[in-house]
């Protein structure tokens, strides 16, 4: 009930307002039944914009830490976070995997649209990275179709560590949906699995008109801020 207060009442009249969003391809989200919205993944928020554009309800899972804070800020927290749809996963001892694959399955089970990254991060630099092979494993287990959603501004609006979006116009594209279904059975078959999640993020790349790096984001992160030359301590006099 909040999500939908939030969405037409609350929130989500003036965001439709001032960031006057333009959407192709809306058509291509199903009236009814589960399918799994892949996303590229610019700026924190990709997360508002896309539930925003899209009249059903779009799950996704959120950081149980973010529903757990304390004092005003954990407050506001948990308040927005349950207000979008998220659902909260334990990301802690390499439970994320399994927990968000739960978690997606439980929604679609219930005829839901569930909402994935598959870069499992935010680009650092604006261009899309390889996909993580989860979207591929619950597309197979669930049989849900995946439909390709790509945001084109966002990461320009917002950019990591801004914590408002600034004006300007969001735009959103979504591809047809794609059907898995010849690949039935064959879950947990690693470059099965990988085939497919390679031709989501080429649908992607196809749509967001982003370069295309082969590589991880969180690994090109890591290794990008290992390279950074450290603050030289200044000489002692």
């Amino acid at each position: 009930m909040l999500y939908w207060w939030l969405k037409y009442v609350f929130v989500g009249w003036w965001l439709r307002l001032i960031y006057r969003p333009k959407v192709e391809g809306l058509s291509n989200i199903p009236k009814t039944g589960p399918a799994i919205v892949a996303s590229n993944h610019l700026s924190f928020s990709d997360s508002i914009f896309l539930p925003l554009v899209v009249p059903r309800k779009i799950t996704f899972i959120a950081k149980a830490e973010y529903f757990t804070g304390s004092g005003v800020k954990g407050l506001f927290s948990r308040f927005f976070f349950t207000g979008v749809g998220a659902i909260p996963v334990d990301r802690s001892g390499g439970r994320a995997a399994a927990g968000a694959l739960e978690t997606g399955k439980r929604v679609l089970a219930e005829g839901e649209l569930f909402g994935i990254y598959p870069e499992g991060t935010r680009s650092p630099d604006g261009k899309l990275y390889r996909g993580k092979t989860g979207v591929a494993r619950l597309a197979l287990e669930s049989g849900a179709r995946v439909i390709p959603a790509a945001m084109m501004n966002t990461g320009e609006l917002q950019p990591i560590g801004k914590k408002l979006p600034k004006i300007g116009r969001v735009h959103i594209k979504i591809g047809e949906p794609i059907d898995f279904s010849r690949y039935s059975g064959l879950a947990g078959d690693r470059l099965v699995e990988r085939a497919i999640t390679d031709e989501i993020m080429y649908e992607l790349m196809d749509l967001s008109g982003q370069e295309y790096i082969d590589t991880y984001a969180a690994k090109f992160r890591n290794a990008a801020a290992a390279e950074s030359p450290q603050k030289e301590t200044p000489a002692a006099s």
